[in-house]
C-alpha cells in the first residue's frame, strides 16, 4: 500500500543488516534517552515524597541524590562487566535464563516488558506535562497529545533503527546541552536559603515516619535509573566491535546521567523549589536560572522532545526482548521475525498499543504511573546481576573473582532497593506489577507447553499412519443459483463421484424457484432441500454434515463452500458471512475439510 511505502519507506533487503547498525555517537542517542531524560522527573519524584512531611525533611535531597548517585555508578559497572560476557547481546532475560534457570528468566523477562511498557507511558506523559508548563492552554488535551506522540515514535520505529537514530540524535544531544548549561549558569549565579536547609536542624532525631518517608523518596527518585540496561539488550545493534562500542556508551550515559541528575538536585535545593502540579521542577529551575527567557522555552521544548522520544529506548529494547523470548517459545513466534525495514514490527506495534492504553487509562497523570515503574526496573537489575555472578563462578576465567565481586555488590545493592521499593511503594501501586509479572511468567509457560505439545503432535517420527480413507462425500452449502455455485460444481465433480448439494428452506416461492434452476444448471448433482423451521442456517447444513460421516464412518467428507469476492474490501460489510462461519466451525471437526471455491467480481 502506498500509504504504508509514504510512513514506513521501502522493504530493506536482509544483507544490508550490517549496514543499518549504529555508531556510538547514535547509539547514546538511541539507548539512552531513557537513562538521561529521567533527569527531568527524578528529582521531582524525591521532592514530591518528601513533602509528605511538610518542608521538614526537604533538607535530605541531597543525601538521598547523592546515594542515588553512587548507585547508578554501580549499576552502570555491573552492566559493563555484562556488555563484554555476553557480546552477542545480554540483556537480563538471557542472563538469568542462562544462569539462574527458566524461571528467573522468565521473571527478568516479564519484569522488562512491563518495565518497557511503563517507560513509554512514563516518558510520554512527563513530556507532555513539560509542554503543558510552557504552555498551560494544552493541559486539558494532555491524553490526546500523549497518543499521537506514541504514534509518531512508533512510525519513526517502523522505518529502521537507523532512520530512529537520525531522528532522534539531535533533540537528544540538544537536551543534554540544554541541561548542562542550565546546571552550570545555576551554579555561577547561586541562591539564596531555601527550606531544605531552614529546617535542617529538626531533622537530628529521625522518627519511623519520617525515615519511611525518607526511603520512598529514595525509591521515588529510584526511577533516575531505569534505562540503564538497555546497552546490554541492544549491543548487536552496535557496529563491530559491538561489545566495545556497547561499552563506552554505557560509560558515557553514566558520567552524563550523574552529573545531569546531581546537577538538577542541587539546584532544586538552592532554589528552594517546591512542587507543584502545573508546573515542573526543572521547568521552575530552568525558569529561575534563564530569566524566563528564550533560553528557557528552548530547554522545556528540548525537554518535552526528548522525554518523548525517551519511549524510544523501549521502542528499540522491547521488540528484540520478545524476539528473545519468541525464539525460545515463550511468546507468540510473529514476534521473532523482522519486519520490511529490518525492525522487529509487531513488537514495536504491540508496545504503541499497550502504552498508548495506559496512558488513557491513567488520565496522563505521570506520578500515578511512577510507582509502577520502578519495581520491574529493580527485580531485572537484581536478577541480571545475580545471574552474572554464578556466570563468573562457572567459568572461573581471567580475574573471575573481581569481575564476580563487582556483579555480586551490584546484585546486593539493586535487592535492598528492590525491597525498599516494594515495601514503601506498596499501596501506591507496587502491587500491581507484583500481580502482573507472575501473570506474565504464567502465560509465557503455556505459550510454551502449547509449542512444545504442537510440535510433538506435529512431528512424523513414530507416528503411526492412520488407514486409507474408504469413502468420500463431497457436500456443497448452497444459498441460491449462482455463478460461484456452478464453479463449485465443476471442482466438486472431480474430487468425487459422490457429490450432494444442499439448501436450507426459508421461502417456498423461492425454494421452488431454486429447484427449477437446479435441474437446469446442476449438471446431474442431486440437491437436498433442508428445512429450518426455526430460521437457522448452520443449524441444518452442521446436522446433515454429521449424518453424512455417520453414514461413512472410515471415510472423509469435503465441505466445498462456493464464494465470491468483491473488488473492495468494504463490500464485505455488506453481505453475510455464513460461510466464514461455517469454516470456523469445521475447523474443529473430526474428518470434515472444507475449501472454498472463490469467484472473483470485477468493480
Amino acid at each position: 500500500m502506498w500509504i504504508k511505502k509514504f510512513l514506513i519507506g521501502r522493504p530493506i533487503p536482509t544483507d544490508r543488516e550490517k549496514y543499518e547498525r549504529l555508531s556510538k555517537v547514535m547509539g547514546l542517542a538511541v539507548f539512552s534517552s531513557d537513562a538521561l531524560s529521567s533527569v527531568a522527573y527524578g528529582t521531582e519524584e524525591i521532592l514530591l515524597a518528601l513533602l509528605l512531611a511538610g518542608t521538614s525533611l526537604l533538607s535530605f535531597t541531597m543525601p538521598i541524590a547523592i546515594c542515588i548517585a553512587i548507585l547508578i555508578s554501580i549499576v552502570s559497572i555491573s552492566y559493563f562487566q555484562t556488555i563484554h560476557a555476553y557480546p552477542s547481546g545480554g540483556g537480563s532475560y538471557i542472563v538469568a535464563k542462562e544462569n539462574l534457570g527458566i524461571y528467573p528468566g522468565l521473571i527478568a523477562g516479564a519484569s522488562l516488558m512491563i518495565d518497557y511498557v511503563l517507560t513509554v507511558a512514563v516518558s510520554v506523559t512527563a513530556g507532555i506535562a513539560a509542554l503543558t508548563s510552557a504552555f498551560p492552554l494544552l493541559f486539558e488535551h494532555k491524553v490526546a497529545l500523549g497518543v499521537a506522540a506514541i504514534v509518531l515514535i512508533m512510525i519513526a520505529n517502523l522505518r529502521g533503527i537507523r532512520d530512529a537514530g537520525k531522528i532522534f540524535t539531535f533533540p537528544t544531544y540538544l537536551f543534554m546541552g540544554c541541561v548542562v548549561l542550565m546546571i552550570f549558569v545555576g551554579l555561577l549565579k547561586g541562591g539564596g536559603s531555601s527550606p531544605q536547609t531552614t529546617h535542617a536542624t529538626q531533622n537530628a532525631t529521625l522518627s519511623f515516619v519520617s525515615l519511611f518517608i525518607i526511603l520512598r523518596a529514595f525509591a521515588s527518585g529510584c526511577a533516575t535509573l531505569t534505562g540503564i540496561e538497555a546497552m546490554s539488550n541492544g549491543v548487536r545493534a552496535f557496529k563491530p566491535p559491538e561489545s566495545r562500542n556497547a561499552g563506552i556508551t554505557l560509560i558515557w550515559l553514566a558520567i552524563l546521567l550523574g552529573v545531569m541528575f546531581m546537577g538538577i538536585s542541587f539546584l532544586a535545593s538552592r532554589y528552594g523549589i517546591i512542587p507543584t502540579s502545573n508546573e515542573t521542577v526543572l521547568s521552575k529551575i530552568a525558569r529561575i536560572t534563564f530569566a524566563g527567557g528564550p533560553l528557557y522555552y528552548l530547554t522545556q521544548i528540548t525537554t518535552t522532545i526528548v522525554l518523548i522520544i525517551a519511549a524510544n529506548t523501549s521502542f528499540a529494547d522491547f521488540p528484540r526482548l520478545a524476539s528473545n523470548m519468541a525464539n525460545d517459545r515463550f511468546l507468540p513466534r510473529q514476534l521473532r521475525s523482522l519486519g520490511d525495514r529490518l525492525v522487529y514490527s509487531n513488537g514495536i506495534i504491540i508496545l504503541g498499543t499497550i502504552a498508548s492504553a495506559l496512558i488513557i487509562s491513567f488520565g496522563g497523570y505521570t506520578h500515578a504511573l511512577i510507582p509502577l515503574y520502578a519495581v520491574g526496573v529493580f527485580l531485572s537489575f537484581t536478577l541480571s546481576q545475580a545471574g552474572m555472578v554464578r556466570h563468573w563462578w562457572r567459568l572461573r576465567g581471567d580475574r573471575w573473582a573481581r569481575s564476580m565481586i563487582i556483579n555480586a555488590l551490584g546484585a546486593l545493592t539493586t535487592a535492598v532497593v528492590l525491597i525498599v521499593i516494594t515495601v514503601t511503594k506498596f499501596k501506591s501501586g507496587a502491587w500491581i506489577v507484583l500481580l502482573a509479572i507472575p501473570s506474565v511468567v504464567y502465560v509465557s509457560k503455556k505459550i510454551h507447553e502449547h509449542y512444545l505439545s504442537t510440535g510433538d503432535q506435529l512431528a512424523v517420527n513414530g507416528a503411526v499412519l492412520e488407514p486409507d480413507f474408504t469413502h468420500h462425500s463431497v457436500i456443497i452449502p448452497v444459498s441460491g443459483m449462482q455463478k460461484a455455485v456452478l464453479g463449485a460444481i465443476q471442482y466438486a465433480k472431480v474430487l468425487s463421484n459422490d457429490v450432494t448439494a444442499i439448501y436450507v428452506a426459508s421461502d417456498p416461492q423461492k425454494t421452488a424457484f431454486i429447484k427449477k434452476e437446479w435441474e437446469k444448471y446442476g449438471r446431474g448433482v442431486k440437491l437436498y432441500v433442508l428445512e429450518s423451521p426455526y430460521r437457522s442456517i448452520l443449524d441444518p447444513i452442521i446436522k446433515y454434515i454429521d449424518d453424512t460421516r455417520e453414514k461413512h464412518p472410515d471415510g472423509v467428507v469435503t465441505v466445498i463452500l462456493p464464494e465470491f469476492v468483491p473488488s473492495k474490501w468494504w463490500h464485505y460489510l455488506l453481505h453475510n458471512q455464513t460461510a466464514l462461519l461455517l469454516k470456523g466451525y469445521l475447523l474443529f471437526k473430526k474428518g470434515v475439510v472444507s475449501t472454498s471455491v472463490p469467484l472473483k467480481l470485477k468493480e
